[in-house]
């Protein structure tokens, strides 16, 4: 390099006090190799008794390559650039406020590497301080000291309807932009013009502070008096004043004594932000790190995660030493009990990351030996110590390693699946996954963040049933995940009905009924889909979180959906070639709307997922500026997808905090529509599907869609014979024909009954043939047919049919014949043993779809329409939000209903407005916005609403569904009214 020079810079809250200053450009000494002298004096255009406390010179280090060898100097200087080598920080005052003065040795940090073509003379950043800046500051006969000054005993608290109309709507417009992230100067000037008029909202402190024009030490008063004035915050929203914008001592000081009050388990969930909030204290001896320590003595839990989490962050160069530091206090405070138990977990963690490599590292086929090989290392761990806690979790105290238990996932960072034995003899094994080569700080994070959520929507009474889990990082590539029972991808429960699966409308539905069979169980599970699912859409939407191919989704047995693996988020999406992979807002495909509605047509129980959907999305709205401020404080945490602000953008955009309720309702009903009308999804599934077929084990055996377990010969006895004695009419899921069996096996059991659908019965054939040659497979009955498929004629020919297929089939080769497959498709399922005999086999479904469907009152009510009326500012607004229990049209389809409506009396003929149209539904969903201006007060009493529900036919004549008349009389102004209104009888209409 040559041409070296310093950029020198004055700084407060990442603000610049001042232009920068720098030193001519210099080579490196002739005399002394690696030296470089300036001998430069640097003055900045700024007053001592103007720089605030927390004054930060930063010096950078510039210089420019050497050109390449070859003759071609000219050539290459148009292409040089200068690169930044190397930057220091330091405060301009020390902890006792005494400014620098004197001669310094400073140790430069690297910059991000340069273009490689460095020579001998290239700056060696091996270490932190293997460059050496010297730099000498002014001294005097006398010190300079920042003393802190007394708040100002002027600072009024005026009440905000003072202001006139248009500074209340600017001031209440800026205070709602919830993160002083995107305050624009003219913002500034306003909030600090009126901060006395704020008081109001108590949670806008940061916002008013950060409006503040400086923080030299003759401003300091006014500040003083506004942080000792304004009423305690909430501790959550005192987050927001230890960021970066803070640095001045007294305001840390406050925000950690209104926090005080928080309690230890809440601190747990906000530990991280803490911890990365240390890097922006001035000083190692601060009131935070105090706090920290104070509650880490009290509360194991605290200690525990402290340790953990400050372990981690030795890993960042730039603040390893401060960290160091703090992880030296925290074990000094800690008894030797304590010591021993981090010593224990710390020797545990290197041993699975040594395993996990070995494993990661080797070739597929000698994993699961080396696996083996490297699990006796974890078994003699456990011979020297009797019990050890895992670092996910101190409750989880574990005294051994289940080997024959444990395995390895077949992705790319190959990560272990561990059976630990758990010291209670009462509880289970503790099951975890270990990872390593994986970066799960972004994983911990976005957990953190959704259990936030949740614990928001519980208190709100709004359980949304999410699956909470922990992942915490152990260091730097490595970390523990908490396997959670009973669940399935998505992948393996969509590729049960083939590759294809992920186009088909039933897996998830038909899996939920395999492990649910009775009609309770089924219903309970429903229930817990469409909660989880609706805050899984909420969550991820928000979040931004990407890359949601059908392995990074998991369903329980017990209908709760949740998401996993979180390597994408805040919209940074998962690329093939130029195209985005994640084209919708969130997951939501037609196979949960299935699950949602019982069958593939809208039902009333698709309006409460929609309800769920909006009121769990306005309820974290209300909270954005503690999201913001959790974001805000893990910029620095070197976590690639959250760096910069415009990546806090993206969370600041979905939660849109100037949109009403109303509107965010309406915004986030049309992404639904936008999600599950989106074959994007679809299609990236499949192509997922046809990825991971290369890691298919040759061992994993084909299993039934409808079959909730396997069963074999030994376990069922020999099957003599089987006979299909009837077809029986089903309606759900679908209508159409069930085929009745008669198996006779040997031993005791007799003769049992059974019932399949033809499409179970080609399930079996398609299966079937994964693992034998079609030579020895009987032919199949064709699945085409021309006509009427479900008619009484093509049931009988079926059964005739399936009759052969089935005889063939237990005449087959031995190893066909007795195959669990087999086997499993004849075992009975609860549906068959409700049955209890042949006259009486009825799918126990039969009434499913009518139980979730709004059935019509019998007379003349054609349905019900659910409205949200408002009156305010002399503006009626009218949210159409969903209708149940439309009829069908006359030729038996299903109508393309909208709403239209007038507002009564209406001499002049404007007061029409109408919805866009559903399409073929009786239960549609609009959440749409119809809104009436200049209507005044006086007149509300007298008006009434005339709503019409019509079918959109062809040649613009549409049919009348349904009509009602809503009086308007008992509407209280400023008060929303939500409710259910019947719509009248329908006729006709062909006025549009």
């Amino acid at each position: 390099y040559e041409n070296f020079f310093l950029s020198c810079s004055l700084t407060h809250g990442g603000v610049e006090l001042c232009a920068p200053q720098h030193t001519s450009k210099q080579s490196v000494s002739k005399y002394l190799f690696h030296l470089v002298v300036w001998d430069q004096r640097v003055c900045f255009p700024i007053q001592i008794n103007q720089l605030p406390r927390e004054s930060q010179l930063t010096v950078t280090l510039y210089a420019t390559p050497l050109p390449p060898p070859g003759g071609a100097e000219e050539k290459s200087k148009q292409k040089r650039s200068i690169e930044a080598l190397g930057w220091v920080t330091m405060p301009l005052f020390n902890f006792r406020h005494v400014l620098t003065c004197g001669r310094k040795l400073l140790g430069l940090w690297p910059s991000t590497p340069g273009s490689g073509n460095a020579r001998s003379s290239t700056p060696n950043f091996s270490q932190p301080d293997s460059v050496i800046l010297q730099v000498d500051f002014p001294t005097s006969s006398f010190e300079v000291r920042f003393s802190t000054p007394a708040p100002a005993e002027f600072s009024p608290q005026y009440e905000f309807s003072r202001l006139d109309q248009l500074s209340q709507k600017q001031l209440h417009d800026v205070l709602h932009k919830k993160s002083l992230f995107w305050l624009a100067p003219e913002d500034r000037r306003l909030l600090w013009e009126k901060r006395y008029f704020c008081h109001v909202e108590a949670s806008r402190l940061p916002l008013v502070l950060a409006s503040a024009p400086s923080w030299e030490w003759a401003c300091l008063p006014d500040i003083y008096a506004l942080l000792h004035q304004w009423g305690c915050m909430n501790h959550l929203d005192t987050l927001g004043l230890l960021n970066a914008t803070f640095p001045d001592q007294e305001c840390r000081r406050t925000a950690v004594q209104w926090m005080d009050s928080i309690s230890d388990p809440e601190l747990l969930d906000f530990l991280p932000q803490l911890v990365q909030a240390l890097k922006y204290e001035c000083y190692l001896d601060s009131h935070l790190v105090r706090f920290l320590l104070r509650r880490a003595i009290g509360d194991v839990r605290i200690a525990h995660y402290l340790f953990w989490l400050l372990k981690d962050t030795l890993q960042d160069s730039q603040f390893s030493v401060r960290y160091q530091y703090l992880l030296a206090a925290l074990l000094c405070c800690s008894g030797r009990g304590l010591r021993e138990e981090f010593d224990r977990q710390c020797w545990l963690v290197n041993i699975l990351a040594k395993v996990a490599q070995r494993v990661r590292d080797a070739s597929p086929s000698s994993r699961q030996a080396i696996l083996r090989e490297g699990l006796d290392e974890v078994k003699q761990f456990f011979s020297v110590n009797s019990n050890c806690r895992l670092p996910l979790n101190p409750g989880l105290l574990v005294k051994g390693i289940n080997i024959q238990s444990c395995s390895y996932f077949n992705s790319n960072a190959v990560p272990l699946k561990l059976s630990f034995q758990n010291q209670d003899l009462l509880g289970d094994n503790i099951n975890v996954i270990f990872k390593s080569g994986d970066d799960l700080r972004q994983d911990m994070l976005t957990l953190q963040i959704i259990r936030i959520m949740n614990k928001i929507w519980i208190q709100e009474g709004l359980d949304m049933r999410m699956v909470i889990f922990r992942c915490f990082s152990t260091g730097r590539g490595r970390g523990m995940v908490e396997m959670i029972p009973n669940a399935e991808t998505l992948r393996k429960i969509q590729v049960e009905h083939g590759v294809t699966g992920s186009f088909k409308d039933r897996p998830l539905a038909d899996w939920l009924q395999k492990h649910n069979p009775t009609e309770d169980e089924y219903e309970k599970a429903v229930e817990n889909f469409i909660y989880s699912c609706a805050g899984c859409c909420v969550a991820t939407y928000i979040l931004g979180i990407c890359d949601r191919h059908n392995d990074n989704i998991m369903l329980k047995t017990s209908g709760h959906m949740f998401h996993i693996d979180f390597g994408k988020f805040l919209g940074h999406a998962q690329m093939f070639g130029n195209i985005k992979r994640d084209r919708a807002p969130f997951v939501f495909t037609s196979d949960m709307a299935y699950v949602i509605n019982g069958g593939d047509k809208p039902s009333s129980r698709f309006h409460d997922f929609v309800d769920l959907c909006c009121e769990a999305y306005n309820l974290i709205r209300k909270h954005a500026h503690l999201f913001l401020n959790l974001l805000g404080l893990m910029l620095s945490s070197g976590i690639p997808e959250l760096s910069d602000v415009d990546d806090l953008k993206y969370v600041y955009d979905a939660l849109k905090p100037h949109e009403s309720e109303a509107d965010a309702t309406m915004h986030f009903t049309r992404l639904i529509e936008s999600s599950l009308g989106s074959v994007a999804t679809k299609l990236n599934f499949f192509i997922h599907n046809l990825a991971q077929m290369k890691f298919a084990s040759s061992e994993e055996r084909p299993v039934l869609s409808f079959a909730p377990r396997v069963y074999t010969l030994k376990s069922d006895g020999i099957i003599r014979s089987l006979f299909v004695c009837r077809h029986i009419k089903t309606y759900s899921p679908s209508k159409g024909y069930s085929y009745v069996v008669k198996v006779e096996r040997e031993g005791p059991q007799g003769s049992t009954l059974v019932q399949r659908t033809f499409e179970e019965f080609h399930e079996l054939h398609s299966k079937l043939q994964l693992i034998f040659p079609s030579s020895k497979l009987p032919s199949f009955p064709s699945r085409f047919v021309i006509g009427r498929s479900r008619g009484e004629a093509q049931a009988d020919r079926r059964k005739e049919e399936l009759n052969g297929y089935v005889w063939h089939l237990i005449h087959a080769t031995q190893e066909v014949a007795q195959c669990d497959l087999i086997y499993t498709f004849f075992h009975p399922l609860p549906r068959d043993e409700r049955a209890g005999s042949v006259g009486t086999v009825v799918n126990a479904l039969h009434n499913k779809q009518a139980d979730v469907t709004w059935a019509p009152v019998p007379g003349t009510v054609a349905g019900e329409v659910k409205l949200s009326i408002l009156y305010k500012s002399d503006k009626l607004f009218i949210m159409v939000m969903h209708i149940r229990g439309l009829q069908s049209l006359q030729d038996g389809t299903d109508p393309d209903p909208y709403v239209k409506l007038y507002l009564l009396p209406d001499p002049q003929k404007t007061s029409k407005r109408k919805t866009k149209a559903a399409r073929r539904t009786c239960n549609p969903t609009y959440n749409e916005m119809l809104v009436y201006d200049k209507i005044p007060r006086g007149d509300l009493q007298q008006r009434t609403i005339h709503l019409r529900v019509l079918s959109e036919g062809a040649f613009w004549e549409n049919t009348l569904l349904g009509e009602t008349i809503i009086q308007l009389k008992d509407l209280t102004p400023g008060h929303r009214w939500v409710d259910w209104h019947q719509l009248g009888s329908r006729g006709s209409d062909v006025n549009r």
